[in-house]
């Protein structure tokens, strides 16, 4: 028996197998709004509001402007789904990126955590307002570090003997205050994207 708990903007089934949610990732498609995630038989699928999907692009921005400016090679996956059925964990992040491993994936199209490295670094906006804690998926993925924006602050995790730890330091720039990012945000949202954009590649030279 599937049971639901419902929200406007999510839903959350229960007692769902590994083959039903791989039914239903191939019935949603891939052109969709809703992100899912799946945690040994909980599933949740939410469908992101405006102001979620705006600190989204506004952050990925910025993490591939600080690539840009330290000249680190990265890649972007989006909101690919990332799963892994001997972990019963599945789930697509708002963002994710390749900095460290991103060698080990440049041109490819099709990845698989069974053979490929996950992603060097996630992003989860508003993670106050989803239904399932998404931290112990991760941890089953094995993506090593998470940023977390939520009502203006940007924290950092780090995957720690299979557990996630508050930081005050980025693995994947480690020579920046990461956290100072919604700070600059606030500061040029009237200005515009370019401008926010353009403050954070001179903020990066600053250091």
């Amino acid at each position: 028996m599937i049971a639901v708990k419902n929200r406007a903007d999510r839903v959350v089934l229960y007692n769902i197998s590994w083959q039903q949610f791989e039914n239903l990732l191939q019935d949603l498609g891939e052109s969709r709004a809703a992100r899912i995630a799946y945690d040994d038989g909980n599933l949740e699928i939410m469908t992101p509001l405006p102001e979620h999907e705006h600190y989204k692009e506004v952050i990925s921005d910025l993490v591939k402007d600080i690539a840009d400016t330290l000249d680190l090679d990265y890649e972007s996956y989006g909101s690919t789904t990332w799963k892994r059925e001997s972990r019963m964990a599945g789930l697509e992040a708002d963002n994710c990126f390749y900095l460290q491993n991103e060698a080990a994936i440049r041109g490819k199209l099709d990845l698989d955590l069974n053979q490929d490295p996950p992603p060097d670094l996630a992003l989860e906006i508003d993670v106050t307002s989803k239904s399932l804690n998404r931290f112990p998926i991760y941890a089953r993925l094995g993506v090593p570090e998470i940023w977390c924006y939520d009502s203006g602050e940007l924290k950092i995790y780090l995957l720690q003997n299979g557990e996630y730890i508050e930081s005050e330091t980025s693995l994947v720039f480690p020579s920046l205050p990461i956290r100072s990012l919604p700070r600059l945000i606030e500061e040029n949202r009237t200005e515009g994207r370019r401008a926010m954009r353009k403050a954070v590649r001179e903020w990066v030279r600053s250091f």
